[in-house]
């Protein structure tokens, strides 16, 4: 997959805790950013659901992964609402 350097402005508390995360798991920064971002967009879902050798086109993969990112968002804001 091709990579595309960009410049992104982020809360130094959020910066530190990637670059910890990167480094007790011993991966890059950029690599924390990315599957974070991935999992908040529903990216990791949709390539979750490829995974499975499923028998869904791309189109009702991304459907599912989109419902499910939305249940999710859900959940936590009553969970947050209810905190």
């Amino acid at each position: 997959m091709a990579k595309t350097k960009t410049t992104v402005y982020i809360d130094d508390e959020v910066l530190r805790a990637a670059r910890i995360l990167a480094a007790r798991s011993g991966r890059r920064d950029s690599e924390v950013v990315e599957e974070a971002l991935r999992e908040y967009a529903g990216l990791a879902v949709v390539e979750r659901v490829r995974s499975r050798n499923s028998d869904l086109s791309g189109e009702e993969a991304l459907k599912l992964a989109y419902e499910e990112l939305h249940a999710m968002r859900r959940e936590r804001r009553h969970q947050a609402s209810s905190g």
